[in-house]
């Protein structure tokens, strides 16, 4: 998985978190699959189709934080990842 302090687009551009569809119990294996891009400011009520149900591994930036809720529309049980 990339460090928390290495979350940039190509251009240098800061990102919040990366979410990730694949997971492993080896850590070189994880953070693999499909990529979620979380920008600073991004509030999204909703995931994109078809990211429902399939995140398996995170990894949150430096000086952000990512709430996530266990129902769509953020309803239902909240819970915050850091770096």
């Amino acid at each position: 998985c990339p460090a928390p302090s290495a979350l940039r687009t190509p251009n240098g551009t800061r990102i919040c978190a990366q979410l990730y569809t694949d997971n492993s119990p080896y850590y070189d294996q994880c953070c693999a699959g499909k990529v979620l891009v979380v920008v600073p400011g991004d509030d999204v009520p909703y995931m994109p189709r078809g990211w429902g149900n399939r995140i398996s591994s995170l990894v949150v930036g430096t000086r952000c934080d990512l709430t996530v809720w266990s129902r769509a529309g953020k309803r239902g049980k909240s819970r915050r990842f850091g770096a």
